[in-house]
């Protein structure tokens, strides 16, 4: 008896290439729909409405690349990059420096913030004493704005990455906290009934029903509070607690450089976008039996 052979795996380029063709038409409304905004920013220019000492058009402010990053280059006031005769970083050198300081306090706020609110949400649930405790402390400091812990975040960790890093995660906490006892809360009924009389206990039915099921909301959550941590970080950075993207949208507001500020802007939203991006293709990785919102309209 002859069985069917098993297809053969496709080698990894081909994959990529499979993957790249899935993905190039998003890719080219992302770059159409990015291109009427500047189109539309162009026109109001070219017509008069928009004032280019005020709001300068893309081809201004991403024209003079080069004489923006000359701005980036703080190094007097936060010594990075200096060797020890006092060497000064190139331009484009201090805009790769500013760029990562700001994005390693993003990804150190998220992950720190990520981590603790889902164990402290599981908590909240798992152990009823602990909830009671800390459930109405938590929903009583959510309110609050980042920006009053500023002076909270300077007195415990003085000037640095501490202070920012900070900032990011009060933002974030308790969001997420009560964001995870939500989803718990929400969780299929029938789900958990199932796994009890099927004679499980309750760690059991938190790490084989619970927390797979809240896992997809979680992500939607996570990359909602990528979004606010990179606009916390700048708040905390602009306001001297560090160097990094904030201080250069500070120092264009000082010296009313438009373009610098746009052109941060720019950087700042290209970041963003991509790890928005990078983080849809870890969800589709990890929470592969989920089908997304596109694939299912897809079929309407």
């Amino acid at each position: 008896m002859r069985f069917a052979a098993e297809p053969k795996a496709a080698p990894p380029r081909m994959r990529w290439l499979a993957a790249f063709a899935r993905g190039l038409p998003t890719l080219l409304w992302g770059v159409a729909s990015i291109g009427c905004f500047a189109g539309v920013w162009e026109i109001l220019w070219a017509v008069g409405w928009a004032d280019a000492k005020l709001l300068p058009p893309p081809h201004v402010f991403l024209g003079s690349i080069a004489d923006q990053a000359k701005f980036f280059n703080t190094v007097s006031r936060w010594q990075i990059g200096a060797g020890q005769g006092g060497d000064v970083p190139t331009p484009a050198m201090a805009v790769v420096l500013t760029i990562l300081a700001t994005t390693g306090r993003v990804l150190a706020g998220l992950l720190i913030a990520s981590v603790l609110a889902v164990s402290i949400g599981i908590g909240i649930r798992y152990f009823r004493l602990f909830g009671k405790l800390s459930l109405p402390t938590i929903t009583l400091l959510a309110p609050v704005s980042p920006i009053a812990w500023l002076p909270v975040a300077i007195f415990l960790f003085g000037i640095g990455n501490g202070p920012a890093i900070f900032m990011v995660v009060i933002a974030l906490l308790f969001h997420m906290v009560l964001a995870t006892v939500n989803q718990i809360d929400n969780v299929n009924r029938n789900l958990i009934n199932v796994a009890r009389t099927m004679g499980a206990s309750k760690r059991q039915t938190y790490a084989r029903v619970i927390i797979p099921a809240i896992l997809p909301q979680l992500f939607v959550v996570l990359r909602f509070n990528l979004f606010a941590a990179w606009m916390v970080v700048l708040v905390a950075e602009a306001t001297g607690v560090g160097y990094g993207l904030g201080q250069v949208v500070m120092l264009a507001r000082n010296t009313f450089n438009p373009s610098l500020v746009f052109f941060t802007i720019f950087l700042i939203g290209v970041l963003g976008f991509f790890f928005d991006f990078a983080m849809r293709q870890v969800q589709r990785k990890l929470l592969y039996w989920v089908p997304h919102g596109a694939e299912v309209l897809r079929g309407l």
